[in-house]
């Protein structure tokens, strides 16, 4: 099957099975999985113009409501936090198109700036996964459980919930200032920027995986809308860089991703938290080796 707005040709199958095993493992730890979808069009599918980051987008859309659903059926849907990453999340995307047309429209540059990303993601969660193991041995928690959250303070400044047995509290201010850097890599990169924040939050901020990720994909669902809007308003301007997103190829992938984050969301309670993060470091390692194949 040819998709002709991106020049891929395939069979349908293909993004859809791909789309569910890879929503399957990371909307475990949180996020959509669109950050690994990227170089799978880029190296086996070999769309490499700039609308590929929109297409991805397009995934999020349609995948996140599954994964976000059963998160707030089973009472893990933090709106508050969801609240502060998408206001700051959203201006970030909008200059994140822009350099992804204007500074980054060469394939190989972009693989680099892919690359150096991922590793500075995987980086992050190896590092707090040493601290946490170290942590243990001397007596601290493993990182939470997969109980349900109550939110406990919210206002301009802090914001404070209880997951299981523990409290948790994050600076408003720190979390908006965080989610305008990753909407900003999100948007060249074409992902909601859960694959950048969810580190951040675990590592940084010391928030449980189980309590994050359900704002995390709500995050992703709402950036990456604005994300395709924009991009296809940019389309008219630069005609000859392939801008506009696949509408097609991007609702083959959305389609397997609302199987694998429904499922991978609703097996995340049966996986400890160390877990989810020795796999993401994982597939952010892999990905990162990839992408810089490409760019060297």
């Amino acid at each position: 099957m040819l998709f002709p707005v991106s020049g891929v040709e395939c069979s349908p199958l293909l993004p859809v099975a791909a789309a569910f095993g890879i929503s399957f493992l990371t909307s475990m730890g949180g996020v959509s999985g669109a950050f690994l979808l990227l170089p799978f069009q880029l190296s086996v599918l070999g769309y490499v113009d700039p609308g590929v980051s929109a297409t991805n987008q397009v995934f999020n859309i349609v995948a996140c409501p599954s994964g976000v659903w059963r998160y707030w059926r089973e009472g893990r849907l933090l709106g508050p936090l969801t609240l502060i990453m998408a206001l700051g999340t959203l201006p970030g995307v909008f200059a994140g198109a822009l350099i992804r047309v204007t500074l980054l429209p060469d394939a190989a540059r972009f693989a680099l700036f892919a690359a150096l990303v991922l590793l500075y993601m995987a980086g992050r969660l190896l590092w707090d996964v040493w601290g946490s193991r170290r942590g243990t041995a001397k007596g601290g928690h493993s990182g939470g459980t997969a109980a349900p959250c109550r939110i406990v303070t919210f206002n301009l400044r802090e914001f404070v919930f209880a997951s299981g047995d523990e409290t948790y509290a994050v600076s408003c201010r720190a979390v908006f200032l965080l989610s305008l850097a990753v909407g900003l890599v999100g948007g060249i990169y074409g992902i909601g920027g859960g694959a950048i924040m969810v580190p951040f939050l675990i590592a940084v901020f010391g928030l449980p995986v189980h309590a994050v990720a359900g704002a995390s994909l709500f995050c992703t669902f709402l950036t990456s809308v604005a994300g395709v809007g924009f991009y296809s308003l940019l389309a008219p301007f630069w005609p000859e860089l392939g801008v506009r997103p696949d509408w097609l190829l991007g609702l083959l992938f959305g389609v397997g991703g609302m199987g694998g984050m429904y499922l991978g969301a609703r097996c995340q309670k049966f996986v400890s938290a160390r877990m989810l993060k020795y796999l993401l470091a994982a597939i952010l390692l892999f990905t990162a080796i990839r992408c810089l194949g490409q760019a060297l």
